[in-house]
This record gives C-alpha cells, sequence and structure tokens, in this order.
C-alpha cells in the first residue's frame, strides 16, 4: 500500500523557541565579532533552499554534477558494499540524488526505511512526500534537526547508511569537522555505514567562478541571509547595498564568501536591541566552503575512528565520493 502524503509527518527537533534562539544567539555574536560573520545555516529559509537547488543546476557549479555522475556509477557497488535497509541523510534538500541510492538498495532487495534530515521543514516535508509517493511502502520518517547540534537523537532503526553529500562537510571548519565526525562516529550502531561527498582541491579559477556566477545566482543566495535577519530579528539590511564576494584561501584549501559593504552603514537590529556599523568595503564572512586533498580527508576520518571501505572520484577527479564505517 502507498504511504499518503498525510502520514508524512516530520518529527521536529526545532521549535521555533529553538530556531529563535539560536538565530538570534548566531547572529549577535558575528556581527559583534572582528571580523564579522554570519554561519551558512540561515542561508535555507523557503527562498534560500529554492535558491540553491537553482545553483546546482548552473553551468559553473560542477560539483552536483561530478557527485551524480559518481552516484550513477556506483550506487549499486555502495548499496551491496554497506548491506543497509535505511538511508539516512544528512542536510537531504529536496532529495534529488536521493533516488539513485534508493533505487540501488531497491534492487539489492533491502531498502526499508528512508530518513531525510534538514534543517529547512518545508523543503523537508515536500521531499519526504515526493519519495514516499514514488517508493510505495517505504517508511519514510522525516526528521527536522540540525546535524551538528542533533546526531543522538537521529532514530537507530534498521541498518543504516548515514549519507553526507554534496559537499556539505566543507561548510565546517576543521575544529567544528573534527567534532562531527567524532559524533557521527559515536552515533553509529555495528553495521552502519557512512556515505560521504566532498570537493576535492582543484585549479583556483573554476573553485571561483563555481561561487561566483555569471548570472548572480550565488550573489542572491548569499544576501538572502540578510533577508532572513530582517523577517525575523526586525532589523534594517539593505541587502542590495552588501556586494557579493568569492575567494580562494590557498593556506586553508577552501572558498569564501564574503558581503562586502558598498558604503558605510548603520544597520539596527531590533529583534536584539543592537545597532551594528559597517565601514565601506567591510566584509563579512557567511560561509566557507572546504576542498580536501585525499590523503588529508583519510586522516580526519582516520582521527575520528572511520577506516574507509570504498573510495571513487569522477572521470575528471574533481568529487569524491567515499564509504566508511566506525
Amino acid at each position: 500500500m502507498p504511504i499518503s502524503q498525510s502520514t508524512v509527518q516530520p518529527i521536529n527537533h526545532l521549535d521555533r523557541d529553538y530556531l529563535r534562539h539560536a538565530l538570534e544567539h548566531d547572529v549577535r555574536t558575528g556581527l559583534t565579532a572582528t571580523p564579522k560573520w554570519l554561519p551558512p545555516k540561515w542561508f535555507y529559509d523557503e527562498v534560500g533552499s529554492d535558491l540553491f537547488s537553482q545553483i546546482t543546476r548552473l553551468p559553473e557549479y560542477y560539483p552536483t554534477r561530478r557527485e551524480l555522475a559518481i552516484l550513477r556509477a556506483r550506487a549499486g557497488e555502495l548499496a551491496a558494499a554497506s548491506g543497509a535497509d535505511t538511508l539516512v541523510e544528512l542536510g537531504s534538500g529536496t532529495s534529488e540524488k536521493t533516488v539513485l541510492l534508493l533505487d540501488a538498495l531497491t534492487e539489492a532487495g533491502t531498502l526499508r526505511g528512508y530518513t531525510p534530515v534538514d534543517v529547512d521543514a518545508v523543503t523537508l516535508r515536500s521531499a519526504a512526500h515526493r519519495l514516499a509517493d514514488r517508493y510505495p511502502g517505504l517508511a519514510v520518517q522525516a526528521v527536522c534537526a540540525d546535524f551538528e547540534r542533533h546526531l543522538r537523537l537521529l532514530p537507530r532503526t534498521g541498518r543504516r547508511m548515514v549519507a553526507f553529500l554534496g559537499g556539505t562537510i566543507g561548510n565546517l571548519d576543521p575544529a567544528a569537522r573534527e567534532v562531527f565526525l567524532k559524533e557521527l562516529r559515536d552515533s553509529l550502531l555495528p553495521g552502519d555505514t557512512f556515505l560521504l561527498g566532498a570537493d576535492l582541491v582543484k585549479d583556483r579559477g573554476r573553485l571561483v567562478a563555481a561561487y561566483d556566477d555569471a548570472a548572480g545566482v550565488t550573489a542572491a543566495f548569499n544576501r538572502n541571509v540578510l533577508h532572513v535577519i530582517n523577517r525575523e530579528l526586525d532589523a534594517g539590511f539593505e541587502p542590495d547595498a552588501f556586494e557579493h564576494v568569492a575567494l580562494y584561501d590557498d593556506d586553508n584549501d577552501w572558498i569564501e564568501m564574503r558581503l562586502r559593504a558598498s558604503r558605510a552603514m548603520r544597520v539596527r537590529v531590533g529583534g536584539l536591541g543592537l545597532v551594528v556599523d559597517f565601514a565601506e568595503g567591510e566584509e563579512t564572512r557567511t560561509e566557507i566552503s572546504a576542498k580536501f586533498r585525499p590523503e588529508g580527508l583519510r586522516r580526519e576520518l582516520a582521527a575520528a575512528g572511520f577506516a574507509v571501505r570504498r573510495w571513487y572520484t569522477d572521470p575528471s577527479g574533481d568529487f569524491a565520493l567515499l564509504l566508511a564505517e566506525a
């Protein structure tokens, strides 16, 4: 029997109070720091999630196409190697790539459950409904959660493959990656596996172009964090007065996205009782996206207690997809 859309009720660990307090903390901490910063998780309201979906289809943005190519070629091998009957997807978004893994697990005869995990409840619910309809009888349990804080609360039923795709691991700085990987390792049960997608170091020009597209979609995505703060915290940002900046940091092997004030500004954040001054040309960092060297990524995983069992790249060597176990 198909699962009706009405039966897909997400578990929500992000009630309004939690989200409000987290946003207040991040905005107050980031905008009073020197230099200023804002975390990328606040890009992803309904508008931001749609903009990111557009980004993944841009000609400059290669990671999604490269990861899809690997999944199309290797999903069957990954399903067999994992022996999983349940797919857990961290930062699932629209779950567009998920069908390749779900199809492979179906063909392997093991698939029983799917647990998408995301901070955007609207996108999460829509994707969960779509996949429940596509896979009749599949137990879909959507979880609205922050994967940096709620790993221990995720359902632990079945033999799980925990997937973290799209290179999202690169949005965490080295210290946060270390904590995340160790907490994930501690949350896995015997037989569980970890499927990780990671973008690799490559030509600087291609990297920067992927985060500074000619159509300006990434710029709109970057500025969306200011729209979110305006709406949720009664702030007075003029998003168009901030220029989108993308640059590559050779020392850290990561892309930085920033918002640069086009003029001196004083911005009131009413919900915090805060006034923030920006100098002309002052930049606020909104995202890092780390790029990995294979030996470095293997070291990080080993330090967290993971052993890599499968390692695949696309033919161009742009992107890596690996399967690890505790």
